[in-house]
This record gives C-alpha cells, structure tokens and sequence, in this order.
C-alpha cells in the first residue's frame, strides 16, 4: 500500500490512510515522514519539504526499511522453530546458493549472485589445496611443483577497498547527480587496463568482468537504485510509535546521537560484509561440498548433454579440483593396506613387522613392479596417476596364473573324488537292484493271491446289489400305482362335491333376481297408478278452476302434490 502513494496530485489520500490504519499511526504524521526533512545544526532545527522525486525516494526507503526488518523477523522465528541453540559448540549447516548466473539481462542481482559464486570458488580451490598441502607436508613429500589456480584478481576488482566496483558503485550512490552513465564512464577508465574487465563494442553503458566460470556482461542501468538503501530517522521514530506492538517491536527508538539527516547505507557493501561473516563461518569449519549437475536442458530422465555437464563441471571447479589432485598422487594408502594388497608381488616380505620393515616391504615391492615417480611417506605410500592401475594388472596376472595351478589341483582332486563315489555308488546299486527284483517277485505274487480274493467278494457283492436294487424298483412302482389311483378317487369326489355346490349357487342367485325384478315391477305399477289417479284429479280441478276462480288455491295445492309424487315416482325408480 505503501509502494502506491504519488506525490503530484491528491488522488493517493486514500493509500495514504490505509498505510496509516495498517501501521496503526497518525496518518498526519506518516504525511510529514515522507513529505518532509528534518535537518539539525549547532544553533537550530530545519524543517525542508521535499520535492516529488525526493519523496518517492523516502516512500521507497520506508518500504525496503519495513520489508528488511519483516524478512529479518521471519528469520529468527524460523531459528527459533527449529531449535538453534546459539549456546550449541558444535553447529551442523546447509548452505544452498544459487550457481554462476549469465543471462541476456544481468543486473546487480547477478552481479551478487557471481561475486558470492567467486569467493565461495575461492574457498573451495584453497579447501581442496589445502587439504593436499596439509596431507605432503605430514608425509613429507614433495609437492612445491603443483600448480594452484588462483581468482583473487577477480575480487579485487569487485571488492577492493578503495578502487573496487562496490567502492565506485557506493561512491556514485551517495552524489546525487550521478547516473548509470557516469559510474560506467568512471568504471571505464578506472578499469581500462584490467585483463578480468572490458567494454563492449556495440554498448556505452555495459561491463564485461571475466570471471572464473567464464564470461558475464552486466548492464548498469538499474545499478545505482538496487544498491541505494536509505535509513530514514523519521522513519524509525515513526514506527516504534506504532500503536501495533508488533510493528513498534520491529523499529526500536534510535540512540540519542543519531542525528536527524538521511543516513545512506549501500547493499553491496552489506552483502559484502554478509559474504565476508559467511567465508568467516566457513573457513571455521570442516566443509563438505556438494555440486549439482543440470544433465539436460529438457529436464528429462536419461539424457545427458556432455558440453553443458563438462561446462558446469569447469565451472564449479571440479575439473580444477581433479587436476590438482591428479598432478600430485591421487593414489596413496597405508603402509599395512599396501603390504596386505600387494604382498603377492614379493612374497619374501610377507612374515616381516615393525614400521621399518614395513617401509622396506614396501620398497621391495614397488622395485619389483619397475614404478617410478612413486613417494613413500611416514605412514603411506603415494602414487602417481595410473600406478594403482599398473599394481593391480600385475597383480591380476600373478592371481591369473595361481589360479590355473589351483584349478589343475583342484580338478584332479575332484575327478579322484568322482571317480570313487562312481565305483561305490555302481555296488549300492547293484545290491539295491537285486533286492528290489526279489521285492518285485514277493509282490507280484502276493497281488495276485489277493485279486483271487478281491474278485470272490466284488462278484457277491455285485450281485447283492442287483437283487436289492430289483427289489427296491418293485416296492417304489407298486407304491406310485397305489398312490396314482387313490389321487384319481379324490379329484372325482372333490369335483362331484363342487358340481353339488355350484348348482345350489345358481338356484339361489336365481331366486333372487327374480324377486327383484317382480318387487321392481310393482314399484312401477303402483308409481304409474298414483301418477294417473292425480292427472285425474289435476283434470277435474282444472276444470272447476275454469268455473271459479276460487279453486285456484286448490289447484296450487294439487300441481304441489303431483311434484311431489314425481319426485317420488323417480326416487322410486332409481
């Protein structure tokens, strides 16, 4: 929200009063903290308000100040989680880094990123030396002839002090009027002779450093604003009177002499110090390198680009690491492991003891297998490249050649053994065959006894089973024909029975309709009877109603009744 405030028109009042609500300050107050400067002399205070670009500065100061102590709290509470004990004398660590970066675009992010790559280069060519150096000199062996690559040139370029790309970087920062063109023209012809920097052709703005992996241009344009990290006073005062206790914990007040004025510090030089601290770390203890390989671009399984894996490999100094420890002795070993794994080569040595004798079976040996170039230390001997190999060839044929006269003992060893288990096993057979004819013999006619016997019992039986199964087939058909005629007598009763009952169904049901009909009958009689007995009577009162006018009533009367019997002639009939 912060990042969102402009200062040439009052449409950001808004962003401005939730900055102020989500640092839960006086948001008249955050207005001057980035609107105004406040400058302390010997005799008084001056308060100067600032121009648009200056308080787009001090809005970007404010939020870079408030990310840093965020990311710096997320750090410690990620500490804290995992258990660090600060008071621990031993510490185990990880440390993962990005590799060597070189893209189409390279800003200070990369040149970072390189300049860490280079010392922690630095570190590991010096750690892998190191341990040769530290490994002859126990043995007192020679080894002032290896070569050792070297990048500190590169980091005096980056990081010398005063003349450095950091120091030049850091002094273009603190002028205000100074821009990207004017600190690469400063690097330029500070650098012109330098065989790690160049400038390139076709750019009036871009560097070249060579550095160990290989090559990087970086463009300057953003250089400038990525290294610029203002502590803003106002700023601090303003947070720590946060009302929030989270946010007044991440500002504690300031000391009393600070003074009132923008104080600049740079990014580079605190990322060197950080670098600095780290090798400091580092250097204190044992390290163990790890180095990841990219095999292929696709990112698929099985594929590896020897260029790109051979490229990675030089950069990551692991070539460098192999060459040294290939130009000295790669191969070395105990006298005791030597002696126990080459005393075939001269087996006169192998009852002698003590560190001398050893020395000396060592000797003996190697002079018989005509090496040259080999060392011999206080308690190994050291080999030049391939002379291991050359051993244990010698030391193939010897065992090749012991090995064919222990199988020629071997295999008449064996033959011998053979051969008696061969005349031994031919008796027992014989034996064993003889009495299992006789065994054969015994059993056949015992087999044979007992199948007379078998066949007397199985035809008895035989027949046993035939005359019950007759039987039993008898009593079941006899059985079925009793049961079939009593079930025939039954379905005659029971239909007689039914035919019985039926008929007495039909007489009464028909009984029964015909009284129906006749009761019907009479209604209808009797209802037509009524009706023509009161049309007679209706007839007869129409009549006298003509005559008088007096019968009107009556003749109401009787066209009252005649509905009525109407109604209940039809009530009748339905």
């Amino acid at each position: 929200m912060v990042s969102n405030l402009t200062f040439r028109n009052d449409k950001s009042r808004i962003h401005l009063k939730t900055a102020a609500e989500l640092f839960m300050c006086d948001e008249k107050s955050l207005e001057e903290s980035l609107c105004k400067r406040v400058f302390v002399t010997r005799d008084e205070t001056i308060t100067k308000a600032l121009d648009p670009n200056a308080a787009a500065l001090s809005r970007d100061a404010l939020a870079k100040i408030v990310y840093s102590k965020l990311f710096d709290w997320l750090v410690e509470k990620i500490n804290v989680a995992i258990g660090q004990d600060k008071e621990s004398k031993f510490l185990i660590g990880v440390l993962d880094i990005y590799g060597f970066e070189s893209f189409k675009t390279n800003s200070f992010e990369q040149f970072c990123i390189n300049l860490t790559n280079e010392k922690l280069q630095q570190h590991f060519n010096q750690h892998v030396f190191k341990m040769e150096q530290e490994e002859y000199e126990r043995e007192a062996i020679d080894w002032s002839y290896i070569e050792f690559v070297d990048n500190q040139d590169i980091l005096d370029l980056i990081e010398k002090k005063p003349g450095g790309i950091i120091a030049l970087l850091d002094e273009a920062c603190m002028f205000p009027r100074s821009t990207h063109e004017t600190f690469a023209q400063k690097l330029y012809q500070t650098f012109k002779d330098h065989k790690r920097f160049s400038k390139p052709k076709l750019s009036r703005t871009d560097f070249t450093i060579y550095h160990y992996a290989g090559d990087v241009t970086y463009q300057t344009e953003l250089f400038l604003d990525k290294n610029k990290d203002y502590v803003v006073p106002e700023h601090q005062a303003l947070l720590a009177a946060s009302k929030c206790s989270f946010v007044s914990s991440l500002f504690p007040p300031l000391p009393e002499e600070s003074s009132k004025s923008s104080k600049f510090s740079s990014i580079g030089s605190g990322f060197k110090l950080q670098l600095q601290s780290l090798l400091e770390t580092l250097s204190s203890t044992e390290p163990h390198y790890v180095r990841c390989v990219k095999p292929n671009n696709a990112l698929k399984p099985a594929i590896f680009e020897n260029n790109n894996v051979l490229q990675q490999l030089r950069c990551g100094g692991v070539m460098e690491a192999i060459r040294i420890s290939c130009a000295g002795f790669p191969s070395r070993k105990l006298f005791h492991e030597f002696i126990d794994r080459f005393v075939i080569l001269a087996p006169e040595v192998r009852n002698k003891s003590g560190k001398k004798d050893d020395i000396a079976a060592c000797k003996k040996i190697l002079e018989k297998s005509n090496l040259t170039g080999y060392q011999i230390g206080k308690t190994k001997v050291f080999l030049r490249a391939g002379q291991m190999a050359e051993l244990d060839g010698q030391r193939g044929e010897i065992l090749g050649r012991s090995a064919t006269k222990i199988q020629r003992r071997a295999c008449t060893y064996m033959c011998r053994k053979k051969f008696v288990l061969l005349k031994s096993s031919a008796t027992q057979i014989q034996a064993f065959s003889r009495g299992q004819m006789t065994r054969h013999l015994y059993e056949g006619m015992r087999r044979e006894a007992a199948s007379l016997k078998i066949q007397k019992y199985a035809r008895r039986f035989l027949k046993r089973k035939a005359y019950n199964n007759l039987r039993f087939s008898a009593i079941s058909i006899q059985a079925s024909l009793r049961a079939l005629s009593a079930r025939n007598e039954l379905r005659s009763r029971k239909r007689t029975v039914a035919a019985t009952v039926i008929q007495t169904h039909c007489r009464r049901k028909l009984a029964n309709l015909r009284y129906r009909r006749l009761k019907e009958a009479a209604l209808i009689i009797q209802c037509a009877v009524r009706g023509s007995n009161a049309f007679g009577e209706l007839v007869k009162l129409r009549m006298a109603a003509k005559e008088t006018g007096a019968l009107q009533d009556a003749k109401d009367k009787l066209e009252k009744q005649v509905k009525e019997l109407t109604s209940s002639l039809q009530l009748e009939k339905n």
